[in-house]
């Protein structure tokens, strides 16, 4: 929560002695001896509040609020009053001031109208960037593609996790796309218009990371790779978020954490602290039928900007991809798929002789082989993955001469 206090009082002796209250109590008073001084202040985007004199030469605390309230009119004012001026104060709360206080008031009665005044301005501003985040769409809905339950399982965990406000730790298999989650994340949150800055772990230092913090501030920042923090620097990073920071931090990994942790590459106090709002990502293997909608998507983004019509994806195309076990995962497919867009693959034409049947039953066999590469032979387990009954799995297997011994290790 902001702790500004824009202090606006002619006499310096009581804007002194008012600034020096408000520090005691850790906020952030901005002082000013005048309207004029405090103008350029008065903005529909300053987080904090104004606390002014009624009683000024010139532009005095009346002409001040109406100024406000012109920038902002949800920006809580508070005026300060002499003993004849309550009944003005009155009249100026009717008119949109958040409250008043009589001259000289008690500290714990000013403190307090602060404390509820810097609540309701933040709540305010909260709204407003929700708001503002809804009408720039859905993030997650946008850059998380996929059609299976893991895919939504993951858009609705980054929207969980973005309004939480907490440490985030991102995981999965390399090319899953760790970077691009965490950038979801921040985007779905209230930081979203604050920055988002990335930064391989391999090359933050302590002196790197202080500088990177203050260049995030109030936004987000993600530490790819957090086992390759120097072991000075893990410690510092502890601290930083032990002692609190403005800065929202996302770490992200390929590795497996704990065992890094018992080897000594992690500590254990700076997983435990980043853990608590864990996102993984599940793999392509985990989600094949994902697999094509991912690849159509990014022959599209390829096309386009290559300037190109986007070529017939054909079954013959799919059971090929769906065919392959993708261990670089969506940045395999990526690529794969810009290859497809620009026609350098090296895949054979499909055979325009083969009706849709024909091609759709390709599609089949070539999924019937996937599940049964990924159980390893077991048939149970691929006939449960692709929820057929046994009969049916072992009836299309016969169908196509399929053997399960094939595809099995032992």
């Amino acid at each position: 929560m902001s702790k500004k206090v824009l202090l606006v009082d002619d006499d310096a002796a009581v804007r002194d002695a008012l600034a020096q209250t408000l520090e005691l109590a850790d906020l952030e008073p901005l002082t000013a001896g005048s309207f004029v001084a405090a103008k350029d202040l008065i903005t529909a985007d300053f987080d904090g509040v104004i606390l002014s004199d009624l009683r000024m030469p010139g532009r005095d605390g009346f002409h001040l609020l109406t100024y406000a309230r012109g920038q902002d009119e949800d920006l809580p004012v508070i005026l300060l009053t002499g003993e004849g001026d309550i009944p003005t104060a009155m009249k100026a709360v009717g008119q949109g001031a958040f409250d008043f206080l009589e001259k000289p008031c008690a500290p714990s009665d000013l403190l307090a109208i602060l404390e509820r005044a810097l609540k309701t301005r933040r709540l305010v501003l909260d709204n407003r960037r929700l708001r503002a985040l809804v009408a720039t769409g859905d993030p997650a809905a946008r850059m998380i593609f996929g059609a299976s339950q893991l895919a939504e399982g993951l858009r609705a965990r980054v929207r969980r996790v973005a309004v939480a406000e907490t440490e985030v730790l991102v995981t999965g298999a390399p090319g899953t796309g760790i970077s691009k989650v965490a950038e979801v994340i921040h985007l779905s949150s209230l930081r979203s218009k604050a920055p988002f800055v990335k930064r391989a772990a391999a090359a933050l230092d302590v002196t790197d990371l202080t500088e990177t913090l203050e260049t995030a501030k109030s936004g987000s920042l993600f530490i790819d790779e957090i086992t390759q923090l120097s072991a000075q620097t893990q410690l510092s990073l502890l601290e930083v978020l032990e002692t609190g920071t403005p800065t929202r931090i996302i770490a992200g990994s390929t590795r497996n954490l704990s065992a890094s942790v018992a080897e000594g590459q992690l500590s254990s106090e700076l997983y435990y602290r980043l853990e608590v709002t864990p996102v993984r990502i599940p793999s392509l293997s985990e989600r094949p039928e994902d697999i094509p909608v991912l690849f159509r998507h990014y022959v599209a983004q390829a096309s386009e900007q290559a300037g190109l019509s986007s070529p017939e994806i054909t079954p013959q195309v799919v059971a090929g991809l769906m065919a392959r076990d993708w261990p670089g995962n969506a940045r395999a497919l990526m690529s794969e798929a810009m290859r497809f867009a620009l026609g350098l693959t090296e895949e054979a034409d499909p055979d325009i002789g083969l009706g849709l049947s024909e091609q759709m039953a390709q599609v089949e066999q070539s999924l019937l082989e996937q599940a049964l590469r990924r159980a390893q032979g077991r048939a149970v387990v691929a006939a449960e993955a692709l929820k057929l009954p046994r009969k049916t799995f072992y009836d299309k297997l016969t169908r196509y001469g399929i053997r399960t011994d094939t595809y099995r290790n032992d």
